[in-house]
């Protein structure tokens, strides 16, 4: 007997599932509570489960072959062109049924928690780095607002900073002069975060 395809749109909260029944040809649609995703597919033939490759889907993907289904995950770009009416919920599990049963489909591979550890790190790094970046140009561009001309280059620049608000002292505010010492500390802690995790 052919195994059943399932297509799973994949949300927060509600998950919507496509699926044909093999031996009466009956299409079925329906929704599934997050907290009942995995009791809902443990109660049934193991089969095939398709979804779009997006958040969460590798963790799914874990967990549904623990009941022995198989996975297919498919890039979001892959499953829009099948996707018959205007974008639903219902429409999109249709569209991903649809999708991975095309023989000249390509497939995402499922990571393994390890390598989305490893993903997770490499992208936290990312964001303390444009974070960083940011920061950075802010600060220069504040004090270049007051006639600090900060040598091209983070590191140049931040080195030169202390002593440019040394030499502002006298001119603007104290409380604002803690606010860039601040910052600067700031800038300091994110160095070391990207280098611990530079060095995971």
């Amino acid at each position: 007997m052919q195994s059943t395809i399932y297509g799973l749109d994949l949300a927060k909260r509600v998950m919507q599932l496509h699926w044909v029944d093999g031996e009466t040809g009956e299409i079925h649609r329906k929704q599934v509570k997050r907290q009942r995703l995995l009791e809902f597919f443990a109660n049934r033939q193991p089969g095939m489960v398709a979804m779009e490759a997006c958040g969460s889907a590798h963790y799914w993907a874990r967990e549904l072959r623990k009941f022995g289904y198989e996975i297919r995950l498919i890039a979001a770009q892959f499953v829009r062109p099948f996707v018959k009416t205007n974008k639903t919920d219902a429409a999109d599990a249709a569209g991903i049924w649809e999708a991975v049963q095309r023989p000249d489909m390509r497939f995402v591979a499922v990571k393994s928690e390890e390598q989305q550890s490893v993903l997770a790190l490499h992208r936290m790094r990312e964001q303390l780095i444009k974070i960083r970046t940011m920061q950075v140009n802010e600060i220069r561009g504040l004090l270049y607002e007051f006639g600090v001309d900060l040598p091209q280059g983070r590191q140049k620049g931040l080195k030169d900073i202390p002593e440019a608000l040394t030499a502002l002292e006298d001119r603007i505010p104290a409380m604002t002069l803690e606010t860039f010492r601040r910052q600067i500390k700031r800038l300091e802690e994110f160095d070391q975060d990207i280098a611990i995790s530079r060095n995971v």
